[in-house]
């Protein structure tokens, strides 16, 4: 085995790949960039070396620079993680070349299958089942159109080099072929210097399952069952699970058999994912293979117990592999979310800034029950406009799926970040969505239940009781703190009988607070004495101010609130709902009912910038009448380039912003008459 391996990542893939590493007695050696410099995963290697400016061309992508960094120290062996140099075979061939080995597959099998379409032609020699489409080369917009007028709409257009939702179109018309066929391109050559696109037929009501694959330099190839990727937005995954709750073990065995021959047809000779669209009828089409470590593999280990980075250092190491089909088995099910620094109720525009606070539930396992989490950020570390918005990748296991779907949920709730928007509150209400409990998905569901984009739902029910309860005793613990601190009324206990006024997200209800069954200052109840009276709720917590979760129980429940001090009350957030409460007494509340309210300023007539970001174009000019719908200017934002339109026809009175300029969310891009 290795004595010395350097990571050419960074982020959360580089921490998972150290920590296997490390188990391993493996010394490790990361790279980072001048925006890095003081990143987790340099802290945790036990060597570091800078590659260069913050740009990732500029410097993980500089393949002279990381080939020298491991001669620098010593490393033996490269891990690539996954994105930058991952599946680069111009940069596996380097290593060969230098006599450092690649942790990762053979430069054919890359080259292959890094290819969307040269793959797709080597699946259907190997027998797999295909997609229609065309998958020449494309020249230009007029060829595009024809193509997918042939093979019938709906279409999608892909980069041929392309991965992670960059280069792809989903299109419905001729026109939004041509539109979709320019963007494609241009991002593309943006995001991985390669501009040809190809068409296929786009499979509507579809899964997104793939197969991991796992295979030996001794021609072994066994596969490692399924994950589920169907909840994805803008063709980026954001729930994934294993197994399928879809599919059955005739089509799983045919899937998985279809995988290996796929991957011994290129002798692939490590981890790997074969990636499958999948029909509403359980039939399966190859869409393509990645030929690196997938950012989901960790419900793959889970369900298993196989360490996936461990086997692609054994071998990469030479060894043959020890584990045989027959012994892969499924046990119970698992879960991962990932969190993104985006905004959901800006339709997921990507949001950044520091981490002014990032307090992640507890890990480990308890009672069947295991959550992990994936990586690679602290609390005052900062999420740039350099590289991909995600924070942290959340993992639940348990034995049945909603059991997982359910740990999930609480681990959600318990998982505290400020600073900039995430989208916590959007996977937290995803888990109590009755159709993804009950796994009735597909690769559209996102568009199909959020068409307008995501809202933080209404507390309601159960859930709004909660978040009365949690303001009540929160306000309740408050006036106790008061007391001490200004030494008025010491020793005279906190008077239980007043009632509240719970002001929760402009409705209010009225409850008392009394001392709970226990004999504890921990043990409240909060009974309602308003339109709900009569009902009851007894709440047991040792939480104190600053800590940014509520956690504790209630009626016997765990639960998690997440709670943000702000002016005269709390922010909660709970299984996704994101409210204001405020607790008065009942004068207070007479008094505040008569208090003006505060419009917002009106931005009708003004094009904000959605997203931190850049702007690539302007499509108008001052003085241009526009119609609704027409583009009025491109901004880029983690690699992806966004149309900003016309929401209504309008003269454009003035322009504030010019290409290349680099804007923070709300800017004023231009004005309107």
């Amino acid at each position: 085995m290795f004595s010395k391996i350097l990571i050419a990542n960074r982020g959360e893939i580089a921490c998972r790949i150290m920590r296997t590493a490390k188990r391993l007695g493996i010394k490790t050696v990361a790279v980072y960039s001048d925006a890095d410099r003081d990143a987790v995963h340099v802290d945790m290697a036990d060597e570091a070396v800078n590659v260069g400016p913050a740009a990732a061309a500029d410097s993980y992508l500089v393949i002279d620079k990381i080939i020298a960094a491991a001669k620098e120290t010593g490393a033996e062996a490269i891990h690539p993680g996954y994105g930058f140099l991952s599946e680069n075979p111009a940069f596996a061939k380097a290593l060969q070349k230098e006599k450092i080995t690649f942790i990762g597959p053979n430069p054919h099998a890359i080259e292959a299958m890094g290819d969307k379409i040269e793959s797709k032609k080597l699946a259907a020699e190997a027998g797999v089942n295909t997609v229609p489409g065309y998958m020449g080369v494309i020249e230009d917009a007029k060829e595009a159109i024809k193509i997918a007028d042939d093979i019938g709409y709906p279409v999608m257009i892909k980069a041929s080099a392309g991965g992670g939702g960059k280069g792809m179109r989903i299109a419905y018309s001729s026109e939004e072929v041509e539109e979709g066929f320019n963007a494609s391109k241009s991002e593309a050559k943006s995001s991985f210097g390669d501009d040809r696109v190809f068409i296929e037929k786009f499979v509507e009501e579809p899964r997104h399952i793939e197969i991991q694959v796992l295979g030996d330099k001794h021609g072994n190839v066994i596969h490692l069952v399924e994950r589920e990727c169907s909840i994805q937005r803008r063709n980026q995954k954001v729930l994934e699970e294993a197994p399928s709750p879809f599919l059955d073990e005739k089509t799983r065995e045919a899937m998985g058999k279809q995988s290996i021959e796929l991957a011994k047809a290129v002798d692939y000779d490590s981890a790997g994912t074969v990636e499958f669209i999948v029909d509403k009828d359980k039939n399966f089409y190859f869409l393509e293979m990645n030929t690196r470590l997938q950012v989901e593999h960790p419900v793959t280990e889970l369900i298993t117990g196989i360490d996936l980075v461990e086997q692609m250092f054994k071998v990469a190491d030479g060894e043959k592999l020890e584990i045989k089909q027959k012994d892969v088995k499924i046990n119970g099910s698992a879960i991962e979310a990932r969190v993104y620094a985006e905004d959901p109720s800006r339709n997921f525009l990507p949001s950044t800034g520091r981490l002014v606070r990032y307090r992640p539930p507890e890990t480990g396992e308890e009672n069947g029950v295991t959550v992990r989490i994936d990586t690679g950020v602290e609390e005052g570390g900062e999420i740039s406009i350099y590289y991909d918005p995600m924070i942290a990748k959340l993992v639940t296991h348990a034995p049945t799926r909603i059991e997982a779907v359910e740990a999930m949920g609480r681990a959600l709730d318990a998982f505290a970040i400020d600073g900039f928007r995430h989208n916590i509150p959007f996977l937290a209400a995803l888990m109590r969505h009755p159709r993804w409990r009950e796994g009735d998905i597909s690769t559209k569901f996102i568009a199909e239940e959020y068409p307008e984009g995501f809202e933080a739902p209404l507390p309601e029910g159960e859930t709004r009781d909660v978040l009365i309860s949690v303001a009540a005793a929160i306000d309740h613990l408050s006036n106790a703190r008061r007391r001490n601190i200004t030494q008025q009324m010491l020793g005279e206990p906190v008077t239980f009988a007043e009632e509240r006024v719970v002001e929760l997200g402009g409705a209010s209800e009225r409850v008392s607070v009394t001392p709970g069954s226990e004999d504890s200052d921990e043990s409240l109840v909060i009974a309602f004495t308003g339109e709900g009276k009569g009902r009851k709720i007894e709440l047991n917590s040792n939480w104190w101010f600053g800590d940014p979760v509520w956690q504790g129980t209630i009626d016997g429940k765990p639960v998690a609130v997440q709670v943000r001090a702000i002016l005269n009350g709390h922010a909660l957030t709970y299984e996704g709902v994101e409210v204001s409460a405020r607790v008065y007494t009942a004068r207070e509340a007479e008094l505040m009912a008569l208090m003006p309210i505060k419009e917002p300023p009106d931005t009708s007539k003004m094009l904000l910038c959605p997203m931190p970001g850049m702007v690539v174009s302007l499509a108008v000019e001052e003085g241009q009448t526009v119609a609704a719908g027409e583009t009025l200017c491109v901004v880029e934002a983690m690699k992806m380039e966004n149309v900003l339109k016309a929401e209504r026809d309008a003269t454009v009175s003035k322009i504030l912003a010019e290409p290349g300029d680099s804007l923070n969310v709300d800017a004023v891009i231009m004005e309107f008459e």
